[in-house]
């Protein structure tokens, strides 16, 4: 049986000694964030994950989810419960807003939070995560009856919230989308039309869902100008709050998956469903974006999550299993085999884990400080600064961490050879369950090019000068330090690769388009390395001086400055390579007709 405790002791270096969380206390929100509380909030959230998410994993993926006749959905054993004491807790509440109920902390506390239920149960941790950001959607763009009438209850998870684009004839091209939305007396609307993949879109968790659903009034463009954002409750709410008839929207059928068993991704069927607008008519898809983006994020810690759990079985068997004998001589002559954690080829990979897990979380928990700066920095410039990075880094959290995450989690089954292939270790669902984050909330083809294509080039290039600029200050910095200055030197011949690839691209890309797309997975994944790369050298920078001033905690300090070398020395050398395939352009890629790619008889 697979276990998983909690990364405590990590997450709460990072927040509280990489990134000085309590340094941040005279802003609106983090002054409630003292170091005790931050400990609490991490202890106990990490407690309840282990103890009570994480034994209920395994069986919810193999029970899986159940439509009922009347199209109602019976979660798997044991969700029910643990959702009840979830919402008891008050983990869903964390960085909500406090007028509606919130408990308005920081979204780096949110995030931690977040990472654990992830990693402890994927499927469970999908039903309320896209409830914060349809809160955030309703929040920023909804009309003051919306948020009075819905939010109390979403906040505090009475009611969750689901997000629903996808029809079977569009995706990506959102412009596609057939689902009407017919304007009524009452000054509703009559929402018709079908959603398919959407998590979380019926279940017995809460009495009412509310559906975020992108639809398109009559006469509006036929593209994505003409779409419109509606909020449309599974169960009508009456003016007094009370609730009141069934909506005319259904679960049609469960999606047959590769993972992800114990969520419901339902085909919904709205049929004149009443609904209501968010926003104005026709810019649906700007406030959707607030929603979506908010899930990119957490599909990145979800790439996390899976790596870590695998991690942490992995290195677990890798301690017990004995096979073969280490090649200096054995390690355990008192024993017929040595453990198969002596091999390198073993270690190599259980290494590439540890400073993609650990640098991962570093990233994600920095991100969620960007998060908080850009709504709470004490000026406009620093909001704005927080904003540029914000943006520029969420593609490269979703689409490196959930590739990065997935290749792990699959390296963490090969520790385990043939016993991973098999279920009762556990590890072939974390493989399956890793590999939806690749997917859904944009493929990870699509944040390449909203980086490359988007974000590089917006506001003349202002985010990723941005980024280097905080790059170059603290490389400058390290290279000072004697103990860093070699970590300091390989980042920054990594960080001059990812300034040549930009170069090639301002100088390629205008003249052939295709010159981007085809090396925008290679610039991602250059600037994934170049950021974990980043995180790594703040991790090594405070590990250093707290082993210089003689911490108890020697030998957790010691492994981070000896991860961090690690990384510098296997990953980041990956640079170079990624940025010559860039270089070579579209010809190669795009050269062949498509009569070529079929097989001949």
């Amino acid at each position: 049986m697979p276990t998983y405790t909690a990364p405590t002791r990590d997450a709460r270096f990072i927040v509280n000694e990489v990134l000085d969380l309590a340094s941040y206390s005279n802003l609106p929100g983090f002054e409630s964030a003292t170091p005790d509380i931050i400990d609490t909030v991490i202890n106990e959230c990490g407690k309840f994950a282990a103890e009570v998410l994480q034994p209920i994993n395994q069986q919810g993926d193999a029970e899986g989810c159940t439509r009922n006749a009347d199209g109602s959905v019976t979660t798997p054993s044991g969700f029910k419960a643990a959702f009840d004491q979830y919402c008891e807790s008050g983990w869903g509440t964390i960085s909500s807003p406090e007028e509606f109920g919130g408990q308005a902390m920081p979204h780096v506390l949110g995030f931690a939070v977040e990472e654990f239920i992830s990693t402890a149960n994927h499927s469970f941790g999908m039903y309320p995560g896209l409830t914060n950001g349809a809160v955030n959607a309703i929040y920023a763009t909804g009309s003051e009856e919306l948020k009075a009438k819905y939010l109390p209850n979403m906040i505090a998870n009475k009611w969750l919230g689901t997000m629903n684009l996808t029809e079977p004839q569009c995706g990506t091209d959102l412009g596609l989308i057939r689902t009407k939305a017919e304007p009524q007396a009452d000054g509703s609307y009559a929402i018709t039309g079908t959603k398919i993949f959407i998590s979380a879109g019926e279940h017995d968790l809460t009495e009412n869902i509310i559906h975020l659903v992108l639809a398109k009034t009559p006469g509006a463009p036929d593209s994505s100008k003409g779409i419109s954002l509606f909020l449309v409750p599974k169960v009508l709410v009456n003016d007094d709050g009370s609730l009141g008839e069934r909506n005319a929207v259904q679960c049609g059928s469960i999606e047959h998956k590769m993972g992800i068993h114990g969520n419901a991704t339902c085909v919904m069927n709205y049929d004149g469903a009443k609904g209501w607008m968010v926003g104005e008519e026709n810019k649906g898809l700007a406030a959707m974006f607030i929603m979506m983006n908010a899930a990119r994020l957490g599909v990145g810690i979800q790439g996390l999550a899976q790596s870590e759990v695998a991690y942490q079985n992995a290195v677990a068997y890798a301690k017990d299993r004995r096979q073969g004998r280490a090649l200096t001589g054995p390690a355990d002559p008192e024993a017929k085999a040595d453990p198969i954690f002596v091999h390198p080829d073993v270690r190599r990979m259980l290494m590439d884990a540890k400073a993609f897990t650990e640098g991962m979380r570093a990233f994600y928990l920095w991100a969620a400080l960007l998060v908080d700066l850009t709504h709470k920095a004490p000026t406009e410039e620093e909001r704005a600064e927080a904003d540029l990075l914000l943006g520029l880094i969420t593609p490269v959290l979703k689409g490196y961490g959930t590739d990065k995450g997935f290749d792990t989690a699959v390296n963490m089954q090969q520790v385990f050879g043939g016993h991973g292939y098999i279920k009762e270790w556990g590890m072939e669902q974390f493989v399956r369950d890793a590999r939806i984050a690749q997917i859904y909330e944009g493929t990870n083809g699509v944040q390449a090019m909203d980086l490359c294509g988007r974000k590089l080039p917006a506001k003349g290039g202002a985010a990723v000068q941005k980024f280097f600029a905080v790059c170059d200050e603290e490389i400058a910095a390290a290279k000072g330090d004697e103990a860093l200055a070699p970590l300091a030197e390989k980042l920054d011949r990594a960080l001059s690769e990812q300034k040549a690839a930009t170069m090639w691209f301002m100088q390629n890309a205008m003249a052939n388009p295709n010159n981007l797309g085809a090396g925008a997975h290679h610039y991602m994944h250059i600037m994934g390395i170049v950021t974990l790369g980043l995180m790594w050298l703040r991790m090594a920078k405070v590990a250093s001086a707290k082993l210089a001033d003689g911490a108890d905690d020697k030998a957790f300090y010691e492994a981070k400055v000896a991860t961090a070398r690690y990384f510098m020395d296997r990953y980041v050398p990956d640079a170079g390579a990624l940025r010559r395939k860039i270089e070579t352009g579209a010809e190669s890629m795009m050269a062949l007709d498509e009569a070529a790619f079929e097989t001949a008889a």
